[in-house]
């Protein structure tokens, strides 16, 4: 197994309130990653991110257990996932200035025939192999919703003025709902997890091509961000690629 990534503020913001971290465990085969896309502008978007990243992993690695069923790490990721929801959410409201702050999550543990992923709001995870590049999760906005009930194309919901609004967010609520996915994976599969700071701006097809035909895996996060910036890099920027 092999881990790269890249995160980047963009172009227009002067804050990157983005987050990633990734463990590896048992002699670096398996891995548990993350990535949080923190919001609340000047309300501490990034402390947001950071704490929710940070906890997401440290309580999933506590759980995790030699041979554990789907089941069982599916129930981990979902307890981890609430757990770093409530210390958001508590620490949104110990400063003034933190109030109203927020973060989406997607992450989970990748292992050498399997994944799981799990998230809330609207960053993303992606299977990628030669047969094609298949979005994992959905996103919890506003736009999907509306593409989902037949009242927007994928189209107009690219360039909808609203297609930033998340329905779900960790922090807001005392408590919030996860999804969870669960991955077979073969030897040359690519797991990929983004911020919206990249799918906004870069297709799925080109993330495709460049991953499998762009140049090295290596410098594929690396290639994918600077593509997202050559076109404004509206937002923050950030990438984690596993190679099976």
């Amino acid at each position: 197994m092999q881990i790269w990534s890249h995160t980047d503020k963009g172009v227009s913001r002067k804050q990157n309130q983005d987050y990633l971290l990734i463990e590896t465990l048992r002699e670096d085969s398996y891995a548990l990653c993350a990535v949080c896309d923190g919001m609340g502008g000047a309300r501490a978007g990034n402390i947001a991110s950071e704490t929710a990243c940070r906890t997401f992993i440290e309580e999933t690695r506590l759980s995790l257990k030699p041979s554990m069923s789907d089941r069982s790490i599916r129930q981990a990721l979902a307890s981890a996932v609430q757990i770093a929801n409530k210390k958001v959410f508590d620490q949104s409201r110990s400063k003034a200035e933190y109030y109203g702050m927020g973060t989406t999550l997607v992450g989970g543990i990748v292992m050498p025939a399997r994944a799981v992923i799990v998230n809330v709001g609207d960053s993303r995870g992606y299977l990628i192999d030669t047969d094609g590049i298949r979005r994992v999760t959905r996103d919890h906005s506003l736009v999907e919703d509306l593409v989902e009930r037949g009242d927007l194309s994928l189209e107009e919901a690219k360039h909808h003025p609203k297609r930033n609004l998340i329905t779900r967010a960790l922090g807001t609520e005392i408590r919030v709902e996860s999804d969870l996915f669960s991955l077979k994976l073969e030897p040359g599969n690519f797991v990929l997890l983004c911020s919206d700071g990249l799918t906004n701006v870069v297709e799925e097809q080109e993330i495709l091509y460049e991953i499998l035909h762009g140049g090295d895996a290596e410098g594929g996060c690396r290639r994918l961000v600077d593509m997202a910036n050559r076109r404004g890099g509206p937002d923050n920027i950030t990438v984690v690629l596993i190679r099976i």
